[in-house]
Parts: C-alpha cells; structure tokens; sequence
C-alpha cells in the first residue's frame, strides 16, 4: 500500500522546518508541505499547545488527527514508523553521540542563526524583506513595507531571548566560525558528520546552515570565504533522496579520533550554558548568567534547554554499562563529559 503522504505546516526560512523536508526527502516519506507560520490559520486543521514550525498532522492513538511539533523526537517516532535508509546509528554509543550533535545543532547553533539575522543591518533587511512574502506574495508594496516593519522589529525585540546582545555577540560569532572551520576539516575526510552514512545529526547541522550559510548575507558570507566544502555540503544534504542506501556509520573508535574537535567545541559553548540554564531554574531564577569561552553570557533561563539536558542524560541512562563506558571515553577531556549528571 501507498503512504499516504504527511501533512505539515512550515516555512523555507525556518531550520526546523528544512531539517524535517530534507530527512523526509532522503528516507523517502511522502510529505505535503502548507506554507505558513505561526500565525498562520488558513488551514482547517488543529493547533498544537506552543505554536512552532514546523508543524505536523499526524493521527494519534484514537485516529484522531492531532498538531504535533518537536522535530527530535518527531524523527524517532517516524524511524519507529517507517522502514529503511534509517538515520540513527545502530551502535549506542555513536547513536548517543549523533543525538548530542544533533541537540547542540538544534539549540545552539540557532543562537547564531537568531544573532546574525536580526543583529546586522543587511541581515535584518534582507530577512524582514523576504520572510513576510512567503506566507503571501499578492500583497502592494505598502502592505509589503508595514510586514517588514512588524516582523522586523518583533524579531528584534526577541534577540535577548537566545542571549544575543552587544555582551554575547562575539562569543556566538567566534563559536560560529571555529564550527565551520571544524566542519570544512572533517569534510576533507567522510561524506557525513558520523562518516560515510547521514544520520539525524547531518539533518540538524544542514538546518542551521539553509540559513546561516545560504540566506543570511553575513554568515553566509563568512562560510563561503571560510568554508567552501561547507557552503557546498549544504546544496548535497538538500535533496539525498538518490543516495545509495549503503555506506556505514563510524565505530566508536573511529568516531573518537573524527569528531573530537567537534565534540570541544560542544563543551566548549553549549555545555556551560546548559549547565548555567539549569543552575538558574533549579535557583527559582529567570536569568542565566555565567561564563562562556572566558567571556560573560546572560539571557533568560529557559526551560526548554533544561529539559534538553534532562533528554540527554535520559538517553544516557538507556545505555548498557559497555555503551555508558564507551560514551565516557568519546567525550572525556572535550567538557562534554560534564553534561552527565
């Protein structure tokens, strides 16, 4: 029988949203894709309890359709729903190290997404120029002005939330470029961030990089002059629906010596900041502040990057002691090690 194909709302100028199409492009899952965004309700369908993109339309346990969002754990289940070209490596040791890579996609590199879109003045022009016109083009250039002026200075206003400020600014920007000169290397070497086989943690790092690499004026130029295997990777990772179902994932051994870098650069940024975010609601306060790369970082605490640690020590706990063992020789000495609780 035929899939029928999934439904679901997103926008070309949201990560998440290219994450999902490109896993479904290469898994080969059928997909109907509504263009829109959070506000978006021109569509008879339901909303989900925080309103993000992308957003799917999936039946639940009665065959009742339902709004789900989330798009980790949405791979899992759809790994768990449909058989072949898996993306979750079989070994758990490297399966928990894909998931780390990924979350730290998901959560942190974002922060330079959120930073250099709304930060600088080309950025901010070019994106609140563009963004509004997805959702409608048939608009007159008065209308067109007003959207850009809205989703302009809203998103601006919201820079504060993932820490981007005149304090935090050069953390985020110099994390940015050691990530693509981290990456330019390792693509020297293997296809994919686990080797020569995709996993969910190359779909993470694409989808920051559809942005940062490819829309945004100033990252995008900063990855083309630093990183050009970079810049180019992300045109591959866009459309792997021919890629040969074949190749392997890397062995732990194999993984400790390719992404030690990576896996510093981790702990390096988005492990304090974790840390810190989760030392502050434990505190009952609403304000993170700690020290980054040597440098002062605050923004509110969030409680969603709390529950990102608590999934990953969840997914740690689910390992057999010979895994737990392996995961703690592939991250001792990188500051990762210090996620585990």
């Amino acid at each position: 029988m035929r899939q029928e194909p999934l439904k679901l709302k997103g926008a070309p100028g949201s990560p998440y949203t290219r994450k999902m199409l490109a896993y479904m492009r290469y898994r080969h899952i059928r997909y109907e894709l509504l263009i829109g965004d959070q506000a978006t309700t021109d569509y008879d369908l339901p909303s989900p309890k925080v309103e993000l993109l992308p957003t799917f339309y999936l039946p639940n346990d009665e065959g009742e359709i339902e709004a789900v969002v989330d798009s980790t754990p949405l791979i899992r289940r759809f790994e768990s729903d449909f058989s072949g070209r898996p993306v979750l490596p079989a070994d758990p040791a490297v399966n928990f190290i894909n998931y780390l890579i990924e979350d730290y996609a998901d959560e942190w590199l974002t922060k330079a997404m959120f930073h250099y879109r709304w930060y600088y003045d080309a950025d901010i022009k070019k994106a609140g120029s563009v963004l509004p016109l997805w959702r409608s083009m048939q608009v007159s250039d008065k209308e067109m002005q007003r959207a850009a002026e809205y989703v302009s200075n809203r998103q601006i206003s919201r820079l504060y939330v993932v820490g981007s400020n005149d304090i935090t600014a050069p953390v985020i920007e110099d994390s940015y470029r050691r990530f693509l000169d981290i990456m330019e290397n390792l693509l020297q070497r293997q296809h994919f961030v686990l080797g020569n086989r995709p996993s969910s943690a190359d779909f993470a790092i694409y989808a920051q990089l559809t942005q940062l690499a490819k829309f945004d004026p100033t990252p995008a130029k900063i990855a083309l002059e630093r990183a050009p295997r970079v810049f180019a990777w992300v045109d591959v990772i866009d459309d792997l629906s021919g890629q040969p179902d074949s190749g392997d994932w890397q062995v732990a051994d194999e993984v400790k010596e390719s992404l030690t870098d990576l896996l510093t650069e981790v702990g390096r940024v988005y492990v304090p900041a974790l840390l810190a975010n989760a030392e502050a609601l434990a505190a009952g306060s609403n304000q993170m502040r700690t020290t980054i790369d040597g440098r002062d970082w605050q923004q509110p605490a969030f409680p969603y990057q709390a529950k990102c640690l608590q999934w990953i020590n969840e997914e740690y706990q689910k390992l057999e002691k010979v895994s737990q063992a392996q995961v703690d020789g592939l991250l001792a000495g990188t500051g990762c090690e210090m996620l585990i609780l």
